[in-house]
């Protein structure tokens, strides 16, 4: 049995603060009130913890479920084993359970890995017992609700309770961006055509091709694409399908989830909502794209008033009887904003769904090193990561672009018409990391520039204050830097932060630093949004959302980029290798390192790869991940191999030496920037090591 860790009766005038989980906006300027007492608050998750002794022992399991000379090698656990050997002690659940319901609260249920506890109540009962009233906030002309202090449990209770996963209703962003006119500027030299990605180009440039002569399609692979919203129309998926020539393979299926936990209502339909239907679609499609004899199930839960729908979704498929083998996630938040127990709720359920043999795909983010600055114009909060993507157990997925519009080398790389499902690309082109920023360094040089930052870069110059090049958006990538602790500046990582340990995998590569911290992304696609040239074309057919009618050429469908379509790609190519394979995997960055480290499977992207290559990674080696400050203002700064603050070079700021982001520029081996690279699909499948 294990060791009880709640040893004293409550008390409850003695609290115990959860340290790191309010909300940045959770200040007086946003304040409008508090909500009224009988609001009700459905689903909220109270994520348990195990003795430390426990946490050791799943630690070292799971390193053997992954060592093929481990007799543990893939015995992959069900949830119910799951809980007797790893869950919190009964005794704890139980101290837990009763508290609850002796403030009010409705126990809905507890998972059956014995570490999550699902329960309601009201707002009013949250304040009495969590030491935290919610309030309405205004936070740019948009409601919210949110705790406006940390909430805080019972001290006896506290060694057992990690936290609450949150108690507000921000959610994550999704790792999309809308695909880039381009009209305000044009690239020195000749005229470049635009050509968008299609299922056919994916499959030409990346070598799935060969793959799919040999029947390695995806048969028999469940991909679940993890969302918070329905998908507006299934037809969209049809149609992608029919128009790009992947309903020929007939194994091929769509199948929409609402998966219940064993209590049968722990989610409710996702609805159609802020658009996120687009990025529902999205992942369904190019799962498809990659995989297109797999069921692509499209798993959905209603955000709750306190809890992410995602969560809900995720929490419920990995504690299923029979699992999806493979899982991708596309939306995210940074470290330091998600909060302390939203980092411990997904690392917590990556790591159950890799001792049951899920493999886990995350978009490693869309704002370069600067996380905490999605959907600003500049970067003022410094060095941060995707929380859903850093996390020991899951393959972070960053964001490359092609470089043949920078080399002036297109007609090398594209047919001069499109082929009967709109193909037309004709081999591998090399890549160049994922930077839309006027801080890139290719950017830069594209346009005359010797740098982007300073008062003589193209950030400053009138092209780069007036143009959709003032922007954060780039390819994900960082240390881990805020996993647990709490910032002392809310969105900075500071304080008690500390990142997520390096993984015992994360080695024999060179390039990975020496820093003791998890670093993503692992492996990058690509992810462009058309500023050089290239996006990726999806049917979505929202009008009220910004989605198109997809009829006539594709040429005038929706367009996006982003990490959002590398996560499920990737995973799409995980149903190919557990197709050839025969079993599921766990996490893929075992095999991932260990395949990079044998010598000639990293190459050199900027030189292409040919068809009989041995190649399974196309090292990125052009580029970087620098954007600009905030003010218009570059970010970039000096820094070590960790990533942490270094010397800033003269001219490089203007302003606080605090306030930039690290170029972490493309270079041989792993990087910050890209990983290890892009993949080439057949030679990763075909070397995939065997049980």
């Amino acid at each position: 049995m294990p060791r009880p860790l709640i040893t004293q009766p409550v008390d409850l005038s003695r609290a115990y603060r959860l340290a790191g989980n309010t909300r940045a906006e959770a200040i007086a300027v946003n304040d409008r009130g508090a909500v009224a007492g009988n609001l009700p608050l459905e689903h909220m998750l109270l994520l348990l913890r195990r003795a430390p002794e426990r946490e050791q022992a799943l630690q070292r399991y799971i390193e053997e479920l992954h060592d093929p000379h481990s007799a543990n090698y893939h015995r992959w656990l069900t949830p119910s084993q799951l809980g007797d050997r790893y869950g919190a002690a009964p005794q704890d659940i139980d101290a837990v359970s009763e508290w609850l319901r002796s403030q009010g609260f409705t126990v809905n249920f507890v998972y059956p890995t014995r570490m999550t506890i699902d329960f309601s109540g009201m707002a009013e009962q949250v304040e009495r017992a969590l030491h935290t009233p919610l309030h309405h906030l205004d936070v740019q002309g948009e409601r919210h609700t949110a705790n406006m202090n940390d909430p805080a449990v019972p001290a006896a209770l506290a060694p057992a309770v990690a936290g609450i996963a949150s108690l507000h209703d921000f959610r994550p962003r999704a790792m999309k961006r809308p695909r880039s006119p381009r009209p305000q500027y044009t690239f020195p030299g000749p005229g470049v055509d635009v050509q968008a990605i299609t299922p056919g180009d994916l499959a030409a440039i990346y070598n799935f091709t060969p793959l799919f002569a040999a029947g390695i399609t995806g048969k028999g692979q469940t991909i679940a694409v993890v969302e918070d919203a329905d998908l507006y129309t299934t037809d969209d998926w049809y149609t992608f399908r029919d128009t790009f020539g992947l309903s020929r393979y007939s194994m091929g299926s769509l199948a929409l989830a609402h998966p219940a936990a064993a209590a049968g209502k722990a989610c409710t339909p996702g609805g159609i909502s802020f658009g996120d239907d687009s990025e529902a679609i999205l992942d369904a499609e190019w799962a498809s794209a990659a995989a297109p004899d797999a069921t692509i199930q499209v798993a959905s839960c209603a955000s709750t008033r306190t809890t992410f729908g995602g969560l809900i979704a995720l929490e419920n498929l990995i504690n299923a009887d029979t699992p999806p083998s493979i899982i991708s996630i596309s939306y995210g938040e940074c470290e330091a904003l998600a909060g302390a127990a939203l980092n411990e709720a997904f690392r917590a359920a990556y790591q159950q769904a890799v001792a049951r043999g899920i493999s886990i795909f995350a978009a490693a983010g869309d704002q370069g090193a600067a996380a905490c600055d999605a959907g600003d114009q500049g970067a003022t909060h410094g060095i941060s990561v995707n929380a859903f993507a850093s996390t020991p157990y899951n393959v972070a997925a960053g964001g490359t672009d092609f470089g043949d519009t920078y080399s002036n080398t297109n007609a090398m790389y594209w047919a001069k018409a499109n082929d009967a499902n709109y193909a037309s690309a004709l081999s591998y082109i090399p890549e160049i990391a994922w930077n839309d920023s006027c801080a890139g360094g290719l950017l830069a040089s594209a346009f005359g520039f010797t740098v982007g930052y300073g008062d003589d870069g193209l950030c400053n110059s009138t092209l780069g204050r007036q143009s959709e090049l003032l922007t954060v958006q780039a390819g994900g990538g960082g240390p881990s830097g805020c996993a647990t602790g709490a910032p002392a500046t809310p969105g900075v990582v500071g304080g008690t932060c500390q990142g997520y340990d390096k993984p015992s995998w994360q080695t024999g590569v060179r390039g990975i630093p020496n820093d003791g911290v998890r670093g993503v992304p692992d492996v990058s696609l690509f992810a462009g949004t058309g500023v050089w040239g290239h996006y990726y074309v999806t049917c979505y057919s929202d009008v009220h959302f910004g989605g198109v009618v997809c009829s006539g050429d594709p040429s005038g469908w929706s367009g996006a980029g982003g990490t959002s379509f590398g996560a499920p790609i990737l995973a799409g190519i995980q149903a190919l290798v557990n197709q050839k394979t025969g079993s599921a995997q766990g996490n893929p960055n075992y095999a991932y390192y260990r395949l990079a480290a044998v010598p000639g499977a990293l190459c050199d992207s900027a030189a292409g790869d040919q068809p009989a290559s041995g190649c399974i990674f196309h090292n990125v080696t052009q580029g970087d991940i620098a954007v600009n400050c905030g003010g218009g203002q570059n970010c970039y700064g000096a820094t070590g191999p960790t990533g942490r603050r270094g010397p800033v070079p003269n001219g490089a700021l203007s302003r606080s030496a605090d306030q930039y982001v690290p170029a972490f520029g493309a270079a041989g081996g792993w990087n910050f920037a890209t990983g290890l690279g892009s993949v080439n699909v057949a030679n990763l499948v075909n070397r995939w090591p065997r049980d």
